[in-house]
């Protein structure tokens, strides 16, 4: 073969092995499903949606990476990022120093505090259920959770006689709350939200515990793969602005019209069997990256 076309074959074979890796480049992500609204699933088609699910989609778009979402239990996504098993945890994280200690964390895109939520029938306050005063004496939380930490750190820590028990989901936790074997749950105020729109006769939110967290997407430890500054940008490019303010405080300021301004608005309102509903409809716009077009589809069927 004549060198030159022997240079030229070899060249055409490098390019088509590197677009094939491009082309192939794919990363697992972890998620706790069902927590809505960030995780949900369809029962009846077995997709996966919300708002982590959705945001983290988008960002692979806007990134030029492909995802796979796998559901995993809450307090095993860590392990599974820091052992190569997942590459990104997507599961209302918040960002703490001692996950940070294991993990490294994305610029935070949501900010939640903790809500106490009871049974409306209980008779119970925010105090009174924090204090062991119900008759299960009990106040449940996901395990591995910044709720379940809270109650330890901040309750049982107290001296206050009071059982916490973990959960492996917070629907599970819920669902004990609405038989009366705990008294409380504490959960974050959207997913209590959510809580209290799927038992709106039995359920009630005795206060909001002011907790200020941020939630971040996670990697494993030194970034091996260099997804965060790729998640970060497209968070920014998403609509997602994050300012330092003074003593350590994070402003998160989200664009009016961005991709991020929708999906919040999207999720945290609308009944969400009507969400569910219209994501069949329209997740094919989101799953081929027409970002606009997915949001215009959501919120026409949303009637937002």
């Amino acid at each position: 073969m004549d060198r030159k076309l022997l240079g030229a074959v070899l060249a055409a074979g490098i390019m088509l092995v590197s677009l094939g890796a491009w082309g192939a480049e794919k990363y697992i992500v972890a998620s706790d499903i069902p927590w809505a609204p960030f995780e949900m699933v369809n029962e009846a088609t077995g997709n996966f949606l919300g708002f982590d699910l959705d945001l983290m989609r988008a960002i692979a778009h806007v990134a030029g990476f492909e995802i796979e979402i796998r559901n995993i239990a809450f307090d095993a996504i860590i392990e599974n990022v820091r052992t190569g098993r997942a590459d990104i945890g997507a599961s209302g994280f918040t960002i703490t120093e001692e996950r940070e200690r294991k993990v490294d964390f994305s610029i935070p895109y949501f900010l939640s505090n903790q809500a106490v939520v009871v049974r409306k029938d209980s008779g119970l306050n925010i105090v009174t259920a924090l204090a062991g005063m119900g008759p299960a004496k009990a106040i449940g939380a996901q395990n591995g959770t910044t709720g379940f930490y809270w109650v330890e750190d901040n309750i049982q820590g107290a001296g206050i006689d009071v059982a916490l028990k973990g959960y492996e989901t917070y629907p599970a936790a819920i669902l004990d709350l609405v038989n009366g074997r705990v008294d409380a749950v504490i959960q974050d105020e959207p997913a209590s939200m959510a809580s209290i729109a799927a038992y709106p006769d039995k359920l009630a939110i005795a206060g909001i515990i002011n907790t200020n967290e941020y939630f971040g997407f996670l990697v494993a430890e030194g970034d091996p793969k260099g997804l965060l500054p790729r998640i970060n940008q497209a968070l920014n490019k998403l609509g997602l602005t994050v300012r330092e303010l003074p003593g350590g405080v994070k402003e998160l300021v989200i664009e009016e019209g961005s991709f991020i301004a929708g999906l919040r608005d999207i999720y945290f309102g609308p009944d969400l069997n009507a969400v569910t509903a219209a994501w069949e409809e329209c997740k094919d716009l989101l799953l081929g990256g027409d970002l606009d077009g997915y949001i215009q589809c959501m919120k026409g069927k949303l009637g937002l």
